[in-house]
């Protein structure tokens, strides 16, 4: 599923904005169903605006409640509906990542299907020059795979230059979530939490209730999201090598 919201304050009318052209919501629902990674690939939006673009490009399109207040909230509504009782695990894919790898989709997925998490992610060594970058959210791991804190700042701090963890073993986290159908409703049911409000990361409210989260390491550089003008004239200078590449 692929949630999209047209309240984006940072970047107004954000899924219909052009990306080479197209509608970026388009170019993010393309880039997933051309994988071949899922069973159905829906696009979930408040906004007759976004679902009439959708549709227009031959996707399938289905409407949620103006009232949620994150994409995991829109997909745990899809995911009740009827028409997709029969899927076991779901997985997230926000609506402002045109470039995300197919290994980080698969490996998120993996975590659940494979039966090792209720919830799954993935990560990649982080760019040392954005590590103390806020927008860049970073993750660590346990030994088994499941994430121990999400962040904003920069994890684990690295104290001294000869540290045994090089910078470039730092994680950042990709914004892709793989649920199964029990941890998905006990997330969206659970009461925020005074960490997720404090770094703004949602996935924390499921791990500081103890619901473990696989984190599936890829070594495709991430693929930051689209906020700002400027992420977006990024990513159309970026586009047509992109394109290249693939």
């Amino acid at each position: 599923m692929i949630p999209a919201r047209l309240a984006a304050v940072r970047l107004p009318h954000k899924p219909l904005r052009l990306l080479a052209g197209v509608p970026l919501i388009i170019r993010v629902w393309q880039r997933v169903a051309t994988m071949n990674v899922a069973d159905a690939c829906v696009v979930a939006t408040d906004n007759e605006s976004v679902a009439s673009v959708v549709r227009a490009e031959g996707a399938e399109c289905v409407m949620t409640d103006l009232g949620h207040e994150s994409g995991t909230e829109r997909v745990a509504e899809v995911a009740e509906m009827p028409q997709f009782a029969d899927f076991g695990t779901i997985v997230n894919v926000q609506g402002d990542e045109p470039f995300i790898a197919k290994s980080a989709i698969e490996g998120a997925a993996s975590m659940v299907s494979s039966g090792r998490f209720p919830l799954g992610t993935s990560a990649s060594p982080a760019d040392p020059a954005t590590a103390d970058t806020p927008g860049v959210v970073k993750v660590v791991i346990a030994d088994d795979g499941r994430a121990l804190y999400f962040s904003r700042a920069s994890i684990p701090f690295v104290r001294d230059a000869d540290s045994p963890l090089p910078r470039a073993d730092i994680l950042q986290h990709i914004g892709v979530y793989a649920y199964s159908r029990d941890a998905l409703a006990r997330w969206v049911a659970l009461p925020h939490n005074a960490l997720e409000n404090t770094e703004r990361l949602e996935q924390l409210r499921p791990l500081a209730a103890g619901i473990p989260i696989g984190v599936a390491i890829v070594r495709e550089a991430p693929a930051s999201g689209i906020d700002t003008e400027t992420d977006l004239s990024r990513a159309n200078a970026r586009w047509q090598e992109f394109i290249a590449g693939r």
